[in-house]
């Protein structure tokens, strides 16, 4: 018995010592920006009214890094939409590599409804490859499916 134990002590040691290069290796090599590349945080406040053609404005707060930027939104609808509403969405922003990058045109689908209150979703792509995806609670007499544009801007 006390032969096992010591070859289970030597294999042990064996071990360590072919596995401390690899977790000393792991330790000194920095994980760079563009490996580990973070999402971003989007709460947004907008106000719509539409009949087949719509029109939104808002303001939110993208949190990138640490930081809070806040920022404005307009936007115009074609679809099948009617009526108004108000809406606090909540969710993700990925393919941020500058948070310049954020502010631009996007392009969306989307569809939801309220009546009195609801549920809406949306998912956004710009034109330098940010994509959000939205979602949360509406306030108002809405229904809509629809195609849009909406412009984002960050506040300085």
């Amino acid at each position: 018995m006390p032969q096992n134990r010591e070859r289970r002590i030597a294999a042990l040691r064996s071990f360590v010592v072919r596995l401390a290069p690899i977790a000393l290796l792991v330790l000194i090599v920095p994980v760079t920006p563009s490996l580990a590349q973070a999402a971003g945080h989007v709460r947004l406040k907008i106000t719509k009214a539409s009949l087949f053609v719509g029109g939104g404005v808002g303001s939110g707060i993208l949190t990138y890094g640490g930081r809070d930027y806040p920022f404005r939104i307009s936007g115009l609808s074609l679809g099948v939409a009617a009526g108004a509403s108000v809406s606090r969405l909540e969710g993700l922003a990925t393919g941020i590599r500058h948070v310049a990058d954020f502010a631009g045109t996007y392009d969306s689908v989307g569809g939801g409804g309220a009546f009195v209150g609801g549920f809406g979703g949306v998912q956004l792509r710009n034109e330098k490859g940010v994509r959000i995806a939205l979602q949360g609670p509406r306030a108002g007499i809405e229904f809509a499916g629809n195609l849009s544009q909406i412009t984002i801007s960050l506040r300085k």
